[in-house]
Parts: C-alpha cells; structure tokens; sequence
C-alpha cells in the first residue's frame, strides 16, 4: 500500500513527530493518556484545557441537519480555565455537599449537588452506570431475636423468615466485563419484610473512596475506562485512577483494601459484605443506637491468587456468576450471619477516637465486637436474569421502622442518587411495581400514571385529605407501625461546603490496615501496588503514589519503588502507630469444607472404585467432587461407571480448591499440540498426558493437591514435591481425603508462598 493510500501512516508519523525531544522512557512509546505530562504536585495555576493529543480528532462540526458550520473543533469542546456548573457559573467548591455546619445534614437547596449527581446518574443507558456486571440469587434471612434490644424492626424478631434476593457485583465494569478483576464488590440484599422492602446496599470493602457523595462522579469518572479509547475495561491499572486517588487522600484507605487479597475474592460466597455507613437502630420504646452492618461468609473469607485470577478471567469470564448459580444448584447453599457492630448515639458520633460519620473509616473489631443477629441463606437462582439481576432496584432510603439513616455525607446523597438513576434506567417513576422489586406489604400510595403503570387503580380522590373516598388512604401513627424519622438533634451553623476535621486524617487507617495483614499478604498487596502503577504511563503519576504509600509504611513504599524502578521517597512526617486489628486478616483461622470443589484426575486405568467411593465422601461431606478426565463420557463399564464432569482440554486449576490423582493419566489419542497447545507440556513424564497443567498451577497457587494408586509420580513430574507443605499421598482415596480436607479449612497451603516482608 502506497504512502498516499495509507492514512494510519501520516497519523503515526505525526504521533512521532510530537514525542521527539522529549526525555525519558517515553519517547516514542504508544499509550500516553494526554497530550502533556503532568506534574508530581497538583497544579494550581489557571490555565485552559489541553489540546487533545496528536492522533485525536472529532466528529466534523456539521449541524444537526447535516450542513457545515465552519466552527473549530475546539469551539465545540469545553473551554474555561475553571470549573462551572452546566449554566456556566463558576463552583468555587466541587469536594463538599452543602451542609447545615460542618456535621449537619445536606440541604436539599445544594443545587451544585442535584446538577452533579443528576447528569452522573444519567451518564448511562439502559446499563447501570456502576455495578454493572452482577450476579444474584433468591434466599430467605432468618432473624436471630438478639436484636430486639436495639431495633424494633419485625423481620429482625427470632425466627421470622423473610424473602430476600441479594445482587453481588464488580463496580468498574461494564455488563460483559470478567467477573475476576481487581475490584470492589457489591453485596446488595433487598429484604421483603412485612413492613415494607428493606434495602441494605453495601460492598465487600468497609470502607469507600470518598467522604462526601459530591465527589462519587469524580471517583467513577476517574476509574472508569479512558473516554478517548475506552480502555481499560474493568480495571484501575490505569493513569487516571492513580492520578485521583494519589490527590484525594482521603481514598488511600480503600486504595490499599482494593490491593489487598480482598480486590479478587474466590467466590461470592467466600466474600464478607458491609453497609459502610453508620446507621442509626431504634428500639421499642424510642432508644436509638448507632450500628455498622457485616455479613460475615460461614465459609470463611477467601480469594485468589493475583495468576489465578488472571488465568480464570482468560478460561472463564463468568467464574463467580457461573460458582454461585453451580454451587446454589448443587445444594451446597451459601450462608452468612448478619452482624452489628454497636455504638451509643451520643452527640458527638463517634467511638473511641474514631468519627462514625466518616466512610472512609472502620471502628476495629477488637474495639467493637460484630454480633450475630440473623443468618441469610441463598437457597434458589433466578429464573430470568434480565427480569430480576438485571431490572432489581436498589436504594439505601428503603427503610423500615427501627432503621434510619445518619448524616454521614456519603449516604446523604446516596438518597437521592438511587432514585433518581433507576429513572432513567428503568424506564419512568414506578420501578417498584417490576416484579423483583415489589414489596410483600400492602401498598397504597396515591402515586398515579407514569410510565409503565401496571397497578389498576381504583376510587377517585387520589389525594389527602379526601372524602370522596371514605377518608382512604388514612395516615398511621407510630403504634400503627408507621415510619417515624428519628428527630435527631441537627447541628446549628451557617451554611457551609466544609467537612469535620476529623474527616482530615487520610493515613492512620490505612496503616492499621498494613501493619494488621500476615507476612503473605503484605506480599500480595505490594505485588498489587506494583503491577498496577506499572501500568501507569506517567512518571508523575508513579512518584506521587510512592509519596502516599510513604505515609502509611516505609517497608511497603521501598519494596513498591524497587518494582518500580523508582527511589523511595520518605514520609516527612512521623508515621501513626495504631493497634494492630487481627479481624482484618484472612489468614490464620479455619473454616467448614462446605461447598469445596475437589477434582479427581483419573482414567479408565485408575482406581475407580476408589473414585467412587472418594465421590460419596465428598458429597456427604457437603463438598462438591468433579471427575476430570481426558475424554468426556464415563470410565469403567456397567453399573459402577464413574461420569466424567471435565476433561483435560475444559479444566483449569482455578475452577478447584484441590486436585487428587486416582492414577497416572496415560497420553490419550487428543493430546496434540495442533488441538491443545497444553499438550506441549514439557514437565510431564512421557507416559503421562501433558494437559495436566491443573496439577502444577494448583499447587503454586497453594492449593491441596494429594494422589494415590500410583498418582504421585504425576505430582512429582509437575514439580510437586512429595515432602512440600499441602501434598498429600496415601495408600487409598479415603486416607488421602483426611489430610485433604483439614488442609481447606485454612484455604491455602500458606506456607507454601515465599515471603520476605
């Protein structure tokens, strides 16, 4: 193709052309996120938008009926050196929701606020703009009565059971993104009480990014892919990510919680959930007490392995929907107990030190312990995934009688954020009357027509107070179950876009956070840290983090530097010294098997009637056994045939939490190298098939891995010493399954990873 017929050639051209001169590793290197490198330190200086960079263009500047207007490309772009709302008027304030003092409520007048939030509920359509990639589950939630103390909520009363579906999720990603990524999670339960729906919408994470839902647009916007590529998807190894969360502190916190093992949990149901906010209980008799919600995973908390996640989201994108919906069908029902953590509602909202009213924050366990008070169970999938996952409708203001919310910030503006997006997603203002979102309770609400009105109502006056109608709807009093707000005490001040100065203090956490993980996971996070900025292209961007993680841990900022290739900076102030909180490490207690997945490698020559009888232990141990072999069908003839649920072509380590050999898997007539590039595996013995890359990857990810029969000379040829941490040989499958089983109550075979920190 000649010069002239090749357009890509000039552009490229052009691209070089601007990077020459320039110093650094950069030059002449594709993927640099603007058209000028920033600056270490935020700037501060006014000065209009940068020009886009050299392979940008726009669309033409034609008219809507398609006639040309002559005008620039950069008189359709956003122009200005400051910031404005959508009328042109400059904000001299964009971080802090208007409030009534530093502490109070936000005022519904906070016009910057509704414009902000609005347009960014509005950003897209139909999917949900964050918390797009989901997966749910039916179930019910029994209440423990231990709550009855501090809240009078019904379905909190000992043994009412009540209807739930529960939404876990990614938040980056789009619909069609891999379940795998390094994110945080949803766990989103809507409960369908007999006093109305109760919604209590929360994360894996205790924590959140920001301190005030003014900035959620910002932290969204910043994570999200790059506007001009579309890239990365589901990711936050990226530029303008790092760029945000090094200059608004105030994210360090879950920052280092997102690159700790909890960014890439197992399974759904090995996650912990939290209601991040403060929420204010109500007891019988008008008491009030302030609680922080967990679910708390009766299996444990668990996650992969930073490879293990990155082999499961190339094999199998929908790893944790595909694990839920599996592991509810095979009647392995996840569960978890709801919990509260308990604090006087005294004036000042906080506890020991530490400011209830910042989401940014956690009050360690040690401090206040969680108390069981329920336990939900996830007992049946959806029948139509759009019609429920898709069209479930969330809002932290579906409250109860006996719950109600603080004035913490975030949550403040979570009010009006979640209806307002639902209307634009869903289609108009009565979204509740969509099958998965109705309530279970009576509903007469005087709300009429709209789009999408199914409800047929009757009578005539729908307002209040009327007499056509008998008097109905009547209002209910407190003794009627009626919800009352709590009449909480609203700070006196003057109207102000300020947060509390407790809201100040970025790094304390964070580094009780550091110094609570084990040697291994310090590892984990610091080869998180690594990876991510290295993804960064903008040396600024890299030198800048170092300087935040300087501030929670000097060990944690030299080792990150040394990945990087950078100097490590020093925290230039004294580095805090909290306790450290053992609750927030996922290492070191044990955990029931239930729901285990365990594969058995065999072939027609192996024990089978060993695989069998392994099976039936298996199964009545409440874990789910699954026969891996190199061809589907059945081994073995007649009655005792043992079906075959993966072959060495469909399985991959990462769908197991430990892999047993009943044999030596002989090379099959399908291992080549033209139909599995796995049978190119040179660490296999001869006689045995090379496709058994499962039995090397699990145990470098420190799975179980155990063989009988023979089996140990696999193990052996996939590099697995017989005498190493977590590998398991005896004389029959029963022997072998013992050990196996007592290994995964602790998840991992620990001691199996290197650690220098």
């Amino acid at each position: 193709m000649s010069d002239r017929k090749n357009p890509l050639k000039a552009v490229a051209e052009k691209a070089a052309e601007a990077v020459l001169g320039r110093e650094g590793p950069e030059e002449g290197v594709p993927g640099k996120p603007a058209s000028a490198s920033p600056p270490v330190a935020e700037p501060t200086t006014p000065r209009d938008p940068l020009p886009p960079k050299p392979d940008q263009t726009g669309p033409a500047t034609a008219s809507p009926t398609g006639q040309p207007t002559g005008a620039s490309q950069s008189d359709v772009a956003q122009g200005g050196a400051y910031l404005t709302n959508a009328q042109g008027t400059r904000l001299h304030d964009t971080d802090h929701s208007l409030k009534a003092g530093a502490r109070g409520p936000v005022l519904l007048q906070d016009h910057h606020l509704r414009e902000k939030i609005t347009h960014f509920d509005h950003e897209r359509i139909p999917e949900r703009v964050v918390h797009a990639r989901g997966a749910a589950a039916h179930g019910v939630f029994r209440g423990y009565g231990s709550a009855a103390r501090i809240c009078k909520a019904a379905f909190l009363d000992k043994d009412v059971e009540t209807p739930v579906f529960v939404r876990f999720s990614t938040v980056l990603g789009s619909r069609g993104s891999a379940d795998t990524v390094r994110d945080t999670r949803g766990f989103a339960t809507k409960f369908y009480t007999s006093e109305g729906v109760f919604d209590l919408v929360g994360n894996n994470i205790p924590v959140f990014f920001i301190q005030d839902a003014i900035k959620f647009p910002d932290v969204i916007h910043a994570g999200k892919p790059h506007p001009d590529r579309e890239i990365p998807q589901a990711q936050s190894a990226h530029d303008t990510f790092w760029d945000f969360v090094t200059l608004h502190t105030e994210a360090t916190h879950h920052t280092l919680w997102n690159m700790s093992d909890r960014g890439i949990p197992r399974s759904y149901r090995m996650m912990e959930g939290f209601g991040v906010h403060t929420f204010r209980l109500v007891d019988a008799e008008g008491g009030t007490t302030l609680v922080k919600f967990h679910w708390k995973p009766k299996l444990g908390v668990h996650s992969q392995v930073w490879e293990e996640a990155q082999i499961t989201g190339g094999v199998d994108p929908d790893f944790h929907r595909r694990d839920l919906a599996d592991a509810i069908e095979a009647g392995a029902f996840p569960q978890w107990e709801l919990g509260v953590q308990t604090f006087p509602d005294n004036p000042e909202q906080t506890f020991e030190g530490i400011d209830l009213l910042d989401p940014t924050k956690i009050v360690p366990e040690e401090l206040a312990p969680v108390q069981p008070i329920g336990l939900l169970t996830l007992n049946a999938n959806p029948s139509n995934y759009f019609a429920e996952t898709e069209q479930v409708a969330f809002h932290t203001g579906h409250l109860v009688p006996g719950i109600d919310i603080t004035n913490d910030p975030l949550l403040q503006g979570r009010m009006f954020s979640y209806v307002d997006t639902q209307l634009t997603r869903l289609g108009g203002p009565n979204f509740a009357q969509l099958p998965i979102n109705r309530t279970h309770a009576p509903v007469n609400d005087m709300l009429r027509d709209g789009m999408h009105q199914t409800a047929v109502h009757r009578g005539v006056a729908p307002y209040r107070p009327n007499s056509l109608d008998g008097g109905c709807p009547f209002l209910a009093g407190a003794g009627d179950g009626a919800y009352v707000e709590v009449p909480a005490e609203v700070a006196a001040g003057r109207k102000v876009r300020e947060a509390p100065a407790s809201f100040d203090d970025h790094f304390t956490q964070p580094r009780l956070f550091w110094l609570s993980m084990t040697p291994v996971e310090r590892e984990h996070i610091v080869a998180a840290y690594t990876f991510e900025l290295g993804k960064c292209y903008e040396q600024a961007i890299k030198e800048r983090a170092l300087e935040v993680l300087a501030r929670i841990d000097t060990e944690l900022c030299e080792q990150v530097a040394t990945g990087l290739g950078l100097p490590a900076p020093a925290a230039g102030e004294p580095l805090a010294d909290p306790s450290p909180s053992p609750a927030l490490s996922q290492v070191g207690q044990t955990w029931p098997p239930d729901g285990r997945i365990v594969g058995i490698v065999a072939d027609a020559e192996a024990d089978l009637a060993g695989v069998r009888s392994l099976r039936e232990s298996l199964l009545e141990s409440g874990m789910v056994p699954l026969v891996i072999a190199p061809a589907g069908g059945k081994l073995g003839t007649g009655a005792d045939a043992v079906t075959v649920q993966r072959t060495f072509a469909t399985a991959r380590s990462v769908e197991f939490d430990a892999v047993v050999l009943a044999g030596v898997p002989a090379r099959s007539a399908d291992a080549l190298g033209s139909r599995d590039a796995k049978a190119g595996d040179t660490q296999a013995a001869a006689a045995t098939d090379p496709r058994l890359l499962l039995v090397s990857e699990a145990y470098r990810h420190g799975k179980a891995v155990g063989a009988w029969n023979g089996g140990e000379q696999v193990l052996t040829a996939a590099g697995c010493p017989l005498t190493a941490p977590g590998v398991v040989t005896g004389d029959s499958g029963a022997q072998v399954l013992d050990e196996v089983t007592e290994l995964l109550a602790a998840h991992r075979v620990w001691e199996r990873f290197p650690t220098t920190l």
